[in-house]
């Protein structure tokens, strides 16, 4: 099912009107659907929770960094999520909605001093630990607070994940992991750091995949060195593989997380091991639009444009990936279309929300949806040009609430001074 549809030419997500939406909070706003963000972590958490008796428990980390909103935090959070986390700040979010520590993953390449002490208190799950500089950095910080700090290693198993090298983390070129053979020699002398607890193994090689063959190839590399390092008598608790699995914007047609769960699950069927998964775009992604209002319609001789009060600084992805949304007018009409821009007002000629897209020719106010952009695009705005960030709404049937109000110019310069 597709929450968000037309009624009588007008576009609905789920049962709220698009159109009367932005007549009481205004554009641009981000617009979730709760019944999609639900259906779409179901699809991992079903196929998990019917892993097979006998079979040690699993984890669905959502990635916060896909959308770190409160109030999805929080629902997913009732689903049963847990949390894949790259900052402070991010943990400190999840921990405001009541997150459980313990099912929280900390990841990424340059975590400060500062950061491990918060998480070290916080008691959180594990670290997912870069490199080796890092494992040093932490134990000795675990050793000051009297800790053991839980830690996984991310492997960089130098595998193309065949996406956008923006996006691409498993190669051995990207600043992600530690190569595999390094890896097991920090396993191997994990004596050496008597305030780290070696408790996983993790692998994340990139975003937005859309063939099943490079995740199949890690995982296949993973139990590799879990069944090396089990030989030579360390046992490892969980194995973490990451998230990265790609949505439909176009015409794309990924795996299903269905399909990648039964897949990866088949590799594994010898491993009596702990599962986690770090899905964010896949949970997210689809469950949301950016809506948007038309300005002014330009036309010249080599360009039509169709200038929108949305802009880079509230969807960066097309600007910074060359990234395709599809665009959809909240009210049909029967009107002759046309090639155009969807182009925002900042001052610059990367600003863009799509380009080339033949649409019917739109009026001043006329109303627009810009497609799948839950996933890294209220997460990724700015106030460039010193424009108030966009609201977020939240919307669950026939009813929808303000999750995050619209910013004010006085929001612009909290904090500074004259």
């Amino acid at each position: 099912m597709h929450y968000f549809t037309y009624k009588n030419n007008k576009l609905f997500c789920e049962d709220v009107s698009l159109e009367a939406l932005a007549q009481k909070v205004g554009t641009p706003t981000y617009v979730y659907s709760q019944a999609t963000l639900t259906r779409h972590f179901k699809a991992y958490q079903d196929v998990l929770k019917n892993r097979g008796h006998g079979m040690p428990n699993h984890l669905v980390c959502f990635s916060v960094k896909a959308n770190s909103n409160l109030a999805i935090l929080k629902l997913l959070k009732k689903l049963g999520a847990g949390f894949d986390i790259v900052s402070q700040g991010e943990l400190y979010r999840v921990l405001k909605v009541g997150g459980n520590p313990k099912h929280i993953v900390f990841s990424g390449v340059g975590k400060t001093q500062e950061e491990m002490i918060y998480a070290l208190k916080k008691n959180i799950l594990c670290f997912n630990v870069e490199s080796e500089q890092e494992l040093i950095l932490l134990n000795q910080v675990a050793k000051k607070l009297k800790k053991k700090a839980p830690v996984s290693i991310r492997v960089n198993p130098d595998i193309d994940p065949k996406t956008h090298p923006y996006i691409s983390t498993g190669l051995k070129e990207n600043k992600f992991g530690i190569p595999i053979q390094e890896a097991l020699a920090l396993y191997q002398h994990s004596s050496e750091f008597s305030s780290i607890q070696f408790i996983g193994i993790d692998c994340h090689i990139g975003s937005q995949m859309l063939s099943l063959c490079p995740i199949l190839e890690s995982v296949r590399e993973l139990k590799k060195v879990i069944l090396d390092l089990k030989q030579k008598g360390i046992d490892i608790q969980h194995l973490n593989i990451g998230g990265g699995l790609g949505i439909p914007y176009s015409k794309e047609v990924p795996p299903s997380p269905q399909e990648y769960l039964k897949d990866v699950l088949q590799e594994l069927k010898d491993l009596k091991i702990k599962l986690l998964c770090e899905p964010g775009r896949t949970i997210v992604g689809n469950a949301g639009i950016l809506l948007t209002k038309v300005l002014y319609t330009k036309k010249t001789a080599s360009k039509n444009f169709i200038i929108v009060d949305s802009a880079m600084n509230d969807l960066i992805r097309p600007t910074l990936y060359d990234a395709h949304h599809e665009v959809w007018p909240v009210q049909k009409k029967e009107t002759s279309s046309w090639t155009a821009d969807v182009v925002g007002p900042i001052c610059e000629s990367g600003d863009f929300l799509a380009k080339d897209r033949t649409l019917y020719e739109p009026q001043s106010s006329d109303l627009l949806a810009v497609m799948s952009a839950g996933a890294y695009g209220f997460s990724m705005s700015s106030n460039y040009n010193s424009r108030p960030r966009a609201a977020e709404v939240l919307v669950s049937g026939n009813k929808f609430k303000i999750c995050r109000k619209r910013e004010t110019l006085k929001d612009l310069i909290h904090g500074e001074n004259l």
